[in-house]
């Protein structure tokens, strides 16, 4: 019996659920549910922030550091969630006081739950005038 069909079908039924759990995760923080937004999360989960040089350890932490952010965003939008099997990437603009953060997210799964995410934060900055003339403005 070939099992290869099945096992693309079940492949596909996976993705098809952490793509529904990464847009309500994603539609949680937009709103600022804190309950729902950490759903996503197993209760050991790492998440870092190579940028400042965190780590943190467990959905409780993760969800109680967030919670207490003393600015709440103004914006979410997420831009493009690419991903199969495990590993997932988030790319998506929050705006904290006007201010927009490029971010890019890289979640790693097993068995339906984010073990670790790597988060990345970017300000945007003027593009040098130099490089006009081969390139053109993105949206």
């Amino acid at each position: 019996m070939n099992t290869k069909p099945k096992q693309r079908l079940e492949q596909a039924m996976q993705e098809e659920q952490v793509r529904e759990a990464l847009n309500a995760h994603w539609r949680a923080s937009a709103a600022g549910d804190a309950n729902a937004e950490h759903e996503i999360y197993d209760d050991d989960a790492v998440c870092d922030y190579p940028q400042s040089g965190e780590r943190i350890v467990g959905r409780s932490n993760l969800q109680a550091l967030r919670s207490h952010h003393p600015g709440k965003p103004s914006g979410f939008n997420v831009k493009r969630i690419l991903g199969s099997g495990d590993l997932w990437i988030t790319e998506y603009i929050i705006t904290y006081e006007e201010q927009p953060a490029y971010t890019v997210s890289i979640m790693e799964f097993r068995n339906g739950k984010v073990m670790h995410e790597t988060q990345y934060f970017s300000n945007p900055f003027d593009a040098p005038a130099w490089r006009r003339q081969w390139v053109q403005p993105s949206d």
